[in-house]
């Protein structure tokens, strides 16, 4: 699954989320990929493996675990996902969509897992992390090896 296609997914999936509230459902899908692509990194470039680093920093390693491959995805709060993002970030993605930050970080803590295992499932993932490479740093960072 190719960035343009994860970022299609978090916005679908941040449509439908129940956490983002009835405001979710009268999104513009376009507005919405706009705005998770300058969420995280630089740029239009939504940058998963930073993502992936921040939350493992932040001591989500099992929840990020949970997300990496095929399986079932542990969940994580909207406080969570605020805390990790940053207050001014989320604040700027909920402005562009006409959202309360309540429901932007609620829809993102749907969307985001959803997305992460997406991009991992079959591989992907080590792409968007600096090959493997990156994969090996990012396991060492998870484990604690």
């Amino acid at each position: 699954m190719n960035l343009q296609e994860l970022l299609q997914l978090g916005a679908k999936t941040f449509s439908t989320s129940a956490l983002s509230g009835n405001a979710g459902t009268t999104l513009n899908s376009n507005d919405l990929v706009s705005a998770l692509s300058n969420l995280v990194g630089e740029g239009k470039n939504f940058d998963i493996g930073s993502l992936v680093s921040s939350l493992n920093s932040r001591g989500l390693g099992n929840i990020v675990s949970s997300w990496l491959g095929d399986g079932g995805n542990d969940t994580i709060s909207p406080e969570q996902i605020n805390d990790t993002i940053g207050s001014d970030k989320i604040e700027a993605f909920a402005s562009k969509l006409g959202l309360s930050t309540k429901e932007a970080a609620g829809g993102l803590s749907e969307a985001i897992p959803q997305m992460i295992d997406n991009a991992s499932s079959g591989g992907s993932i080590l792409e968007s992390i600096g090959g493997l490479e990156g994969a090996l740093g990012l396991a060492s960072k998870l484990f604690g090896k």
